[in-house]
């Protein structure tokens, strides 16, 4: 049991924008709603820690990640998706719109990573850049290693 509360703050400590989003969920399910508006709640409560987990990351790095601000776009527009079809008098054109939007933010998500500026690497044989703080690292060919010896 000890090891498994131990396991649990050091995973509060190093993630502190999991508890600050926890808190504030914990805070709106406390004022007792229906399963729906809990689901809503729910999506809410993700777009809260991409929020924080995107705050975090640009104190830390001093950039904003493309990534993190379209995952925040796209879990909002499903919570709105499931608000809109929920409702008695439900606007198809509304829902289709929206599903259309998210379907181009989901591109959008794929092409930031695709061509993410994370990793350069112009050729085989030359330095390779890391952008995340990880040490560079320079590529040796065979040719190159056996001119050293």
């Amino acid at each position: 049991m000890k090891k498994a509360i131990n396991k649990i703050k050091d995973y509060f400590s190093s993630n502190f924008e999991v508890l600050a989003a926890a808190i504030i969920f914990i805070g709106i399910i406390a004022s007792g709603k229906e399963f729906y508006k809990a689901i809503i709640l729910m999506l809410e409560f993700i777009v809260i820690m991409e929020v924080v987990k995107m705050v975090s990351d640009f104190i830390k790095r001093e950039t904003l990640r493309l990534r993190y601000i379209i995952d925040i776009f796209i879990i909002f527009l499903i919570r709105e998706v499931i608000i809109l079809s929920t409702n008695k008098t439900r606007d198809y054109f509304d829902i289709t719109f929206l599903l259309i939007v998210i379907f181009v933010f989901f591109i959008f998500r794929i092409l930031a990573i695709k061509f993410s500026p994370g990793i350069i690497k112009v050729s085989q044989d030359t330095v390779i850049e890391y952008d995340d703080g990880r040490p560079n690292k320079k590529v040796v060919t065979t040719k190159e290693s056996n001119q050293d010896e």
